[in-house]
C-alpha cells in the first residue's frame, strides 16, 4: 500500500512559541516577509471569560486539492504519497491557486515571483527525516507520519482521539488533523 503522509497537531500541547515558524523559514529559505507555516492566536469568548488558543496554520495537503485543479500550467501537483508541491520552473505567478485555496496558506515569493506554500518538507521526508516544524516542536504538538501504516503514531491518534480538520465543508478532504482542547469544542 502506498504511503499517505498526514500531520496531527495536538492543540492541547501547542504553547504558541513559533519555533515551527522559524524552523520552516530557515529550512526552506523562505523570504523574511512571508511564511509557509505560522501559529495564529485565536481568542474565544467574551470578556472577562476569554480563552486563547494557539492554532498552527499550514498547507493542509488535501486529498482533493483545489489548487491542483485550478493551476492553468500544471505547476501545482500532488505526489503519490499525497504531498502537494509546486514546480517553480512552471509557475507563472498567476495566483489562481492562491484564490482557490480555502485555507489562505499560499503566497507569492516577493523575489522569485512564484507561489510558495508548505510542502511538509518533502526534501526531508524523502531522505527519511521529519519536517523541520515537527522536529523543532519542543512540546511535541506536531506528529507526522504515514496514515496508511496502522502502526504509525498518526494512525493511532486519529483512530483513538477525537480530531477535526479545518473547513471540512470545503470538499478538499484536508490531511492536517487537529486535537482541540475540550473547552474549545464545547461551544
Amino acid at each position: 500500500m502506498a504511503k499517505r503522509y498526514v500531520m496531527v497537531i495536538d492543540l492541547r500541547r501547542c504553547v504558541g512559541c513559533q519555533a515551527c515558524t522559524i524552523a520552516c523559514q530557515q529550512e526552506n529559505n523562505v523570504h523574511i516577509t512571508a511564511f509557509r507555516a505560522w501559529v495564529k492566536q485565536v481568542e474565544k469568548g467574551t470578556y472577562p471569560n476569554v480563552r486563547k488558543l494557539s492554532l498552527p496554520v499550514l498547507c493542509n495537503q488535501c486529498e482533493r486539492p483545489i489548487c491542483v485543479q485550478n493551476c492553468p500550467v500544471q505547476a501545482t501537483y500532488q505526489r503519490d504519497d499525497g504531498i502537494v508541491l509546486i514546480d517553480y520552473d512552471r509557475c507563472i505567478g498567476c495566483k489562481y491557486c492562491i484564490a482557490s485555496c480555502p485555507y489562505d496558506v499560499r503566497f507569492v515569493n516577493p523575489v522569485r515571483k512564484v507561489v510558495e506554500k508548505c510542502t511538509f518538507c518533502a526534501h526531508r521526508v524523502d531522505r527519511g527525516d521529519q519536517p523541520a516544524c515537527v522536529e523543532t516542536c519542543m512540546s511535541k504538538a506536531r506528529i507526522f507520519g504515514d496514515l496508511n501504516d496502522p502502526e504509525s503514531e498518526v494512525a493511532r491518534i486519529i483512530d483513538t482521539t477525537p480530531v477535526v480538520v479545518l473547513k471540512p465543508d470545503s470538499g478538499t478532504n484536508p490531511r492536517v488533523f487537529y486535537v482541540f482542547p475540550d473547552q474549545f469544542l464545547m461551544d
